[in-house]
Parts: structure tokens; C-alpha cells; sequence
């Protein structure tokens, strides 16, 4: 696996302008940052895997070391196929870090992968997919929440 490749995972349903923010930040530290956009069992989603996966790409589409692609099962798994050697993941808050942090550990125990958090911007802290899902569901204006080029495919 290779320390310069890393996995952001998630169902990025839809894409934020706070996850855009962390794949921009995380940048410089990376050769290539693979945005996994993973099927999760407990979770719902509004759109299409296709859609996020574009929603994705356009996000980045002047950066060729952002790749988007859809994935099931571990994200360790994900990890080994595209040769990561590390995940990285947003933080908002302390409840974030404590559930993510045991996930961590649990990664780096299944397959040495290590975990890069790296903290919301203040203005990002309260934004999350959930929260603009509902938003969305109840026609209130999330523009200022998600990136530029979704503004007009989501209403």
C-alpha cells in the first residue's frame, strides 16, 4: 500500500461544501485522495450512487489527483484494491471524534491502514448530508451548503 494514496470514504449523499473543504485540505498531503463513495447498510440515501459519483467529479474536475468511485463493504477492503495506505476523515466535533477514532483503531488492526483526521473548518461544523438531505426534502435553500454546481441539480 502506498503512503501517498488516500481514501475518503463516505455516502457523500449529497456532496458538502464541508467535504470538499477536507479533500482540498488533505491535497498537499497526498498524491491521489480516492472520494469512496460507499453503500452502507444503515444508512438511506436520497440520490442515485451515479448522481454522487458526478456530483463528485464536477466537485473536482480541474484536479486530476481526485478520483470518485462507488464502493461496498470495508473501506480497509477499498483501502488494498486502490493501494491507500491511509483514510482520511472530517471532524466536526467531539462526537465525531470519538466514534471515528474507534474505527481507526479498528482499520489499522484488520489491515495497518492509518487514519488521517483533519478538523472542520468553523464555518463547515454544523453542516452534515443528513442535515441538507432534510433540508432538501422540506424545500428550504441549501446553497450555501453544497457546492456551486449542485445548487441548481437538487431542488
Amino acid at each position: 500500500m502506498s503512503a501517498t494514496i488516500a481514501v475518503f470514504p463516505g455516502t457523500f449523499d449529497p456532496i458538502t461544501v464541508g467535504h470538499v473543504s477536507i479533500v482540498q485540505r488533505a491535497l498537499p498531503l497526498f498524491a491521489k485522495v480516492i472520494v469512496g463513495i460507499g453503500a452502507n447498510s444503515t444508512k438511506r440515501t436520497l440520490f442515485a450512487v451515479e448522481q454522487r459519483i458526478a456530483w463528485v467529479q464536477h466537485a473536482f474536475r480541474e484536479e486530476p489527483r481526485v478520483e470518485a468511485i462507488a464502493f461496498e463493504g470495508l473501506t480497509v477492503d477499498l483501502c488494498k484494491r486502490m493501494g491507500a495506505g491511509f483514510i482520511l476523515r472530517g471532524l466536526r466535533n467531539s462526537t465525531d471524534h470519538g466514534y471515528e477514532r474507534s474505527i481507526a483503531l479498528m482499520n489499522r488492526q484488520l489491515a495497518g491502514v492509518e487514519t488521517l483526521f483533519l478538523p472542520s473548518l468553523a464555518e463547515h461544523a454544523h453542516i452534515s448530508s443528513t442535515i441538507v438531505r432534510e433540508l432538501i426534502a422540506n424545500k428550504a435553500d441549501v446553497s450555501a451548503l453544497v457546492p456551486m454546481h449542485l445548487r441548481d441539480t437538487i431542488e
